[in-house]
């Protein structure tokens, strides 16, 4: 368990401590900004995707990848970038100027089974029980939860007409907070829980894997939650049911991280890019309303990144993000043609 003197958890931060970090926010400068254009000039017409590392190294970028890479592993492990020039460019081009800016931090990781790393978030307008149903492809409500890499980038494209907040909060400080106010429920959220397998993570031959919520390896904290797949395992004849001590548990790090002492909500504004370490921070996302109009309607560009100055993590992140040393290559859904 994540309790020792000697781990190296960076600054854990409460509520709007967050906004007062310099490392937090800044906008893209000019020069920036026209670097992203020539760039997305140079490349009209291509797909990102097709787009590897040597074709979007970018100079001029290197001294804020650096920074805001810092930020992330060692810092707060959330940044926001404003002033992404959105205005210049349809959404082909925000789509090659977003991975481009992705890739001068780290690399890019597979979102489906189909291998496609590039994700729009928008109401797919799927029915709950449909298998490709994913809640950031619906207009509800998402709970705090982790995605499975270790940085996940997002551009604001659209905000929605209402709602639509993006919720964030230290994992770090919450595990202090349970250290001091109930050990006994951290202790419980450092064994394993089961995971079932996502619905479309049809890559996957593993119907459920056993993961910690906290964890630390060489005195490096990480943590690791996506409760809808906790409740599925649970459900499910596939996997182990949980015991009301790991349910309590659960319960309480939920109604922990809810408490507005603990977390910070804001709306992204077109042209953010906000960037989070899903080990060292949890996110979700509140209820929306969209537009009527289709091309008015919320839309958010996604990223999923292996980090090269990545911690290393718990030897029992294997199974579901394949290695675990520090700086390794890893995250994401398997591929089906893998």
């Amino acid at each position: 368990m994540p309790t020792s003197s000697n781990t190296v958890a960076g600054p854990a931060w409460r509520g709007r401590e967050l906004f007062d970090r310099p490392g937090w926010k800044r906008e893209l400068s000019v020069g920036e900004c026209d670097s992203l254009r020539t760039f997305v000039e140079r490349t009209a017409g291509q797909d990102p995707e097709s787009l590897d590392a040597p074709q979007v190294l970018l100079p001029e970028l290197a001294s804020l990848a650096a920074s805001v890479s810092e930020e992330l592993e060692e810092g707060a492990g959330a940044v926001l970038l404003r002033r992404m020039p959105l205005a210049d460019w349809d959404q082909a081009a925000c789509e090659r100027a977003f991975w481009a800016l992705a890739h001068q931090l780290g690399t890019p990781v597979s979102q489906s089974a189909e291998g496609r790393r590039l994700f729009h978030v928008r109401d797919a307008g799927y029915a709950p029980n449909d298998p490709r149903f994913r809640g950031p492809m619906s207009s509800k409500r998402l709970s705090f939860h982790t995605d499975r890499c270790d940085v996940i980038a997002f551009l604001c494209i659209r905000p929605a007409v209402q709602g639509g907040e993006t919720f964030v909060v230290s994992s770090q400080a919450l595990r202090d907070e349970l250290l001091r106010r109930a050990p006994q429920t951290l202790e419980t959220l450092s064994r394993p829980y089961p995971y079932l397998r996502h619905t479309v993570d049809q890559g996957n031959a593993r119907p459920y894997c056993e993961l910690p919520v906290f964890s630390e390896r060489d005195g490096r904290f990480g943590a690791h939650f996506l409760r809808v797949l906790i409740d599925r395992a649970d459900r499910s004849d596939e996997a182990p049911s949980l015991t009301d001590e790991q349910r309590a548990a659960l319960d309480a790090l939920e109604a922990l991280a809810e408490d507005p002492a603990m977390h910070v909500s804001f709306h992204l504004e077109p042209g953010d890019v906000l960037l989070l370490n899903n080990w060292t921070t949890f996110h979700r996302r509140s209820e929306f309303v969209d537009a009527e109009d289709p091309a008015l309607r919320r839309h958010l560009l996604r990223i999923w990144l292996s980090m090269p100055n990545s911690r290393p993590i718990d030897p029992r992140f294997a199974d579901h993000f394949g290695a675990t040393k520090a700086g390794a290559l890893r995250g994401g859904m398997r591929p089906l043609s893998a």
